[in-house]
């Protein structure tokens, strides 16, 4: 327990050497032996202290999961030094590719981390036949499983049986993420991977597209995430693309009304319209930024009521549009903002229930039970 207090510290001081261009400005900290309260470590800006009826433990959470005491900084720094930089690598080179790898695998760690926290278990493919977590709608457009697989497979040739698909899941999205554009933030490992998929919980607690506000923060909170983390993990949405099936009913009978949402912009409806007249496969930009490039231009779009997903339009109606104005603030003050509090949230996001010691294994291919 020490230790993962330790290690949490080291993420929060890393955290505050985040440069403006989203690299840390150090490669690798080295453990400190004492703890630091989390506040004094970040020395957030002003702007960074949002109050709430003067208390701001109510806005924002700087408490690693419990389960992080399982995890440890730089778990393979004996057995397989070289894996976080095979991971690293090989991304650089997928996304020189296909910068879609970045979104594709922030969305996948997502639905793993959200389903019995991150172990893997959305990987796999059907066991004995029964259904798996890829089975379940929510995850029928998920992608990036083939990317996953080349960075385990080059792991594996060098690290045979060592490195877990789950810490490479982590890694790589961190990674992604970075080369996207967005914050870097350290990486815990020591996960092992899932012996089970849980095909029923996919289906069912995988937060919906379409959520009402309570429902969205309800979702979140369940997993321990703040309101002001829960704005600030769905910026996610600031890359990547979207399927018109999770927003069409926006465009012509939302609720059952027979006409569009009247929270959406006119103008970019009838844009969504043009987007998705050749079928709800096709596919429009979520974030509105034709680079694909990590920012907060996302909160900027929501506050002009152009928010494709239901989900997201709705943290403008009620006091979550607070953090979404401040997100979206002109100036580099908004960014750098959003920036900090989206590393703190996937730090947070990272270190759900993650299987460690005597429990899970570690796959040789991401896919299949060893």
């Amino acid at each position: 327990m020490r230790w993962a207090a330790i290690a949490f510290a080291i993420f929060l001081v890393a955290l505050s050497l985040v440069g403006p261009s989203g690299r840390s400005t150090q490669k690798k900290p080295k453990p400190s032996s004492s703890t630091t309260n989390a506040s004094s470590i970040l020395g957030l800006p002003k702007f960074l202290r949002f109050q709430e009826d003067g208390n701001e433990a109510s806005s924002y959470s700087s408490t690693p999961p419990p389960a992080v005491a399982l995890l440890e900084y730089d778990f393979y720094r004996e057995k397989c030094p070289q894996a976080e930089e095979i991971v690293r690598s090989t991304m650089t080179q997928l996304y020189s590719k296909n910068a879609g790898v970045a979104p594709a695998l922030l969305r996948l760690l997502f639905h793993d981390c959200f389903i019995r926290g991150c172990d893997a278990s959305v990987l796999l493919d059907r066991i004995n036949g029964s259904s798996s977590e890829k089975d379940a709608a929510p995850n029928h457009t998920l992608k990036g499983f083939d990317a996953v697989d080349d960075i385990k497979g080059r792991v594996e040739a060098a690290c045979p049986a060592t490195v877990s698909c789950a810490d490479i899941l982590v890694l790589a999205t961190r990674d992604g993420l970075v080369l996207a554009g967005g914050p870097f933030y350290p990486v815990l490992t020591g996960r092992k991977d899932s012996e089970r998929s849980f095909f029923g919980e996919a289906q069912l607690q995988i937060p919906a597209p379409d959520d009402n506000y309570t429902k969205t923060l309800a979702n979140f909170a369940s997993r321990g995430f703040t309101e002001r983390e829960t704005v600030s993990l769905l910026g996610a949405h600031s890359i990547g693309k979207l399927h018109c099936q999770f927003f069409r009913h926006r465009l012509y009978n939302f609720s059952g009304t027979g006409v569009p949402d009247g929270s959406m912009d006119l103008e970019m409806a009838a844009e969504m319209r043009a987007a998705c007249s050749a079928g709800d496969g096709a596919a429009a930009a979520v974030g509105y930024q034709p680079e694909g490039r990590f920012g907060n231009h996302y909160y900027g779009r929501l506050l002009e009521g152009r928010g494709i997903l239901h989900a997201d339009q709705q943290l403008t109606a009620g006091r979550t549009v607070r953090w979404v104005r401040a997100y979206a603030a002109e100036g580099d003050s908004g960014l750098r903002a959003f920036r900090a509090d989206f590393a703190h949230a996937m730090v947070k996001l990272s270190g759900l229930g993650p299987l460690s010691r005597s429990q899970g294994q570690v796959r040789t291919r991401c896919s299949r039970l060893v």
